[in-house]
């Protein structure tokens, strides 16, 4: 299991580096490497029965999912002899920029998982290969995913990822300081959150909430402008409108949280999980990627997890999913492609073991698996229809690691208010937008 620092480093750094890869590829396309052909092959029909081939399969699981996905690779393997898949496990930190430059010098792998909002960049880096023709061979339908899970695996008319999983913010509660300040259950409404908050501060708990200036407080922010009607970015990559009197208002709440004391002042990026962990606080809301990590560093802390309570006008939180890719190659291989497909289509059929990883499989079949729901994550799964994603547009993650989370920082720490702190980076963020548009699509 890689160190919790690690595993954070990654999660922060990962939404930046679209347009990083997106570089990479088009260096080396300048340069007059041949562009990847993309090929489906032939018809998936059946069991795998050419000649023995092995199978490279990348991901980023480094920390507490990747013994599940080890397992299931394993399984895999052991299920059959003609396919054997080798798994290259790489920081997500570095995975969005190595798979650009090995695809292109002709060394990609097969298969891999990427998260849903890289997809974009990575198509538009001729990197990853579209799978409108193998989403009926693999035996899914759009009716057994989330609609917009499922929506937004598509870029530019084409399906390039099969969704795998889905992962949200959650709200984690340290049960012990509830239950012996007189706060019973979890709360769901701003009203009851409010005042629980106000409960524990008024017996004597400091700061049961806090509100980090960095990682995740862009994707809380996110949560909380859906949660108030509002939209981050338009539909068509052009504009960036996370500075409506929706987001202020959600940025408002976050920097009254501190103002009132529920929140220390300058939260480092993941203070807040070291400190829950550590039993401080009450309360912090931060990914389900943390299950397994609080299950095996802190055993004796007693904590329930839950959607994140409705601060807004309706409940919304940010979600991102990992999603299946089949990479382009420059000498696309028959049996090859048949293999890759049959590995993909075991992945979909037995993704309730993914469950074990701390994750929401993607698949409804599979969340209705006893495995899935005998999970700490299972209750997160009713969130499931409010789970919300940012639009398919190329290079958005780096957009918004120099914009929006820049200006959070600015309003969180008292630098700016926050309806000047998202007007500037709105600002910001548009013209990189239409400079991408420009790049990427011109």
């Amino acid at each position: 299991m890689a160190r919790l620092s690690d595993v954070a480093m990654s999660r922060r750094q990962v939404l930046g580096l679209g347009a990083l890869a997106a570089g990479a590829g088009f260096g080396l396309s300048a340069c007059g490497s041949p562009v990847p052909l993309a090929d489906p092959g032939p018809a998936l029909d059946g069991e795998y029965t050419g000649p023995p081939v092995q199978l490279e399969y990348w991901n980023g699981f480094t920390g507490g999912d990747g013994p599940a996905m080890r397992e299931i690779v394993a399984r895999f393997n052991e299920s059959q002899d003609l396919i054997r898949v080798r798994m290259n496990v790489v920081q997500w930190a570095q995975y969005y920029q190595r798979v650009v430059a090995a695809v292109h010098a002709g060394k990609g792998p097969d298969i891999g998982a990427m998260h849903v909002e890289q997809l974009a960049t990575q198509a538009a880096r001729q990197t990853i290969a579209p799978l409108t023709e193998v989403v009926d061979e693999l035996g899914v339908s759009e009716e057994e995913y989330p609609t917009e899970v499922w929506e937004r695996g598509m870029y530019a008319g084409e399906r390039y990822g099969i969704p795998f999983d889905v992962h949200s913010l959650a709200s984690y509660a340290n049960l012990d300081v509830l239950e012996s300040n007189g706060v019973r259950g979890l709360p769901e409404a701003r009203q009851d959150f409010e005042a629980s908050l106000a409960t524990l501060v008024g017996a004597g708990v400091e700061s049961p909430f806090w509100v980090p200036n960095r990682w995740p407080a862009h994707l809380i922010f996110l949560s909380l402008l859906w949660q108030f009607g509002g939209e981050p970015y338009s539909e068509d990559g052009s504009t960036a409108t996370f500075d409506s009197e929706a987001g202020v208002a959600a940025l408002q709440w976050l920097v009254t949280q501190i103002q009132t004391g529920v929140s220390p002042e300058n939260v480092a990026p993941d203070s807040q999980y070291t400190a829950f962990k550590n039993g401080e606080g009450a309360y912090t809301w931060d990914g389900i990627w943390q299950i397994n990590d609080l299950l095996t560093t802190a055993p004796d802390l007693r904590w329930g997890l839950s959607p994140i309570p409705t601060i807004g006008e309706q409940p919304a939180v940010w979600a991102n999913s990992h999603q299946l890719v089949m990479f382009k190659s420059r000498a696309p291989d028959d049996n090859r492609l048949l293999a890759t497909k049959t590995f993909m289509r075991y992945l979909v059929e037995n993704s309730e073991i993914w469950s074990q990883a701390g994750m929401v499989p993607a698949r409804a079949a599979a969340r209705e698996s006893e495995e899935f729901l005998a999970s700490p994550q299972a209750p997160i799964a009713e969130a499931v229809p409010t789970m919300r994603f940012l639009p398919s547009v190329a290079a958005i993650g780096e957009v918004q690691a120099q914009t929006l989370e820049v200006g959070l920082a600015n309003a969180i720490l008292g630098r700016q208010s926050p309806q000047e702190a998202l007007a500037g980076a709105a600002a910001q963020a548009s013209q990189l937008m239409q400079s991408n548009l420009r790049k990427f699509e011109g």
